[in-house]
Formats: C-alpha cells, structure tokens, sequence
C-alpha cells in the first residue's frame, strides 16, 4: 500500500483468556495458525504501512522477541502497557508512535480471504469520515461466536444492533481519541460519539475473515485459508 494514510496499529495486548491453556506460556499473537504466528499474518497485510505500531502487555517480552531480526523489523515500533488500556486507551497511549493523520488498526487474533482488507478501507475512504469499520457478513465470518454488531445504512452510516460483523480492521482519524479524558477505555465509546454526529461508517469485506480468538477457531481459520488456497 502506498500513500496516506500509511500509520497502522495492531492490537496484541490481551491475555487471551478465550483461548485458556494454548495462552498459558505464550501469548496469543504467536500462536501457529497454518504455520505462520497471528502476528505475521497480521503483518503481512501491512506492505507499504510505515510505522507499524504493537501493543504489547501479556508475555510482551516474547513480542519483542519474535521481532528482533525480523524482516520487518525496521518499521515495527512496540507501544508496552504496564497495565491493561483496552483498545481506546491503548491507541491513544501509542499516538506519539503512529504520528499525524488517519491511522488504520487490526486486531491480531484474525485472518482474511480475499482482498487486502487496508486496501478496502483506504479505497472507501473520504475526509467527511472520523471512522470507517470494515464488516462482514455472518457468511463470510469463521469462528465467530455470538450475534452481530452493526447495521449499515445506504450512505454507509452504522448503527448498533445489526447483523453484520466487526472485523477488528478500521481507519479512524484519531482526534477523538486524543481527546478522550479517560486513560483505560473502549474504542467503543469514541464510535458512539461518531455514531451521533454521523461520521462513524462502515464498508464490506468481500472476502472471508476468520475470528481466531477461541481454541476452535484455529482449525476452522486453517480450513478457511486452506480451501481460499484451493
């Protein structure tokens, strides 16, 4: 990818408690899913993103580890907490990292079919947007448990309670979260406040995604990225 925006965050700070005892000597980021850790698949989304930027808390050390000698090495910047900030407070603790303008993010605990999901986001993009989640249909979700989170308007306005699914993948510009008071919160409460002056948007992914925060969604990643292969 090239242009702006260009900064990315990814979010690996859990404990992974979903996962129970695949998470008790590692962290959820590095584990195996088709032979390649979480985080890599993560990572191999981001051509042309520079800096990338990962938070890190639970077992961070092997983080840092897994990216010493890296390939990717020279554009990876680690944001470690010392406690938990959930995902608004951990994106505003890493600001200083990421830099000026809109900054796209990604959950680690995924994979994707199909195109470049930061393509779709930047493709879809415009200035009248503080947010922009990329959805996906319950067809297209692997692994996901639970209902889904939004619905979309025909103007691309989102509003809670619908059938399509957050993919953990978003471009946000990021004064609101700069501005949030609080040091530990949601990204949920910055979506609400976007929801109500219109900007919050959504796009779909056309591909498939995989939700691997949960032991049985490894397998069921591994065949959905398997039949893709086919």
């Amino acid at each position: 990818m090239t242009g702006d925006p260009h900064a990315l965050m990814i979010f690996a700070a859990g404990r992974g408690t979903r996962m129970g005892t695949l998470c008790a000597d590692r962290p959820k980021p590095l584990i195996p899913v088709a032979g390649r850790a979480l985080i890599d698949h993560a990572l191999a989304l981001a051509e042309g993103c520079d800096p990338v930027v990962i938070n890190t808390h639970y077992l961070g050390g092997q983080i840092a580890g897994h990216f010493s000698g890296h390939p990717a090495d020279h554009r990876v910047k680690l944001s470690p907490e010392a406690e938990l900030l959930d995902t608004g407070g951990g994106l505003k603790a890493a600001l200083p990292l990421l830099g000026p303008g809109p900054v796209f993010t990604l959950n680690a605990d995924a994979v994707w079919t199909g195109p470049n999901p930061l393509a779709t986001l930047a493709a879809a993009w415009t200035p009248q947007m503080e947010a922009l989640l990329l959805l996906v249909p319950p067809d297209r979700a692997c692994g996901r448990r639970g209902p889904g989170d939004f619905a979309i308007a025909p103007d691309g306005r989102l509003r809670r309670g619908g059938e399509l699914i957050y993919t953990g993948a978003q471009l946000l510009r990021t004064e609101a979260v700069a501005a949030h008071r609080a040091r530990i919160f949601s990204l949920n409460r910055v979506w609400d406040g976007m929801a109500t002056r219109g900007t919050l948007r959504g796009a779909l992914h056309p591909g498939g995604w995989g939700d691997v925060g949960h032991p049985a969604g490894i397998a069921a990643a591994e065949a959905m990225l398997a039949g893709a292969a086919r």
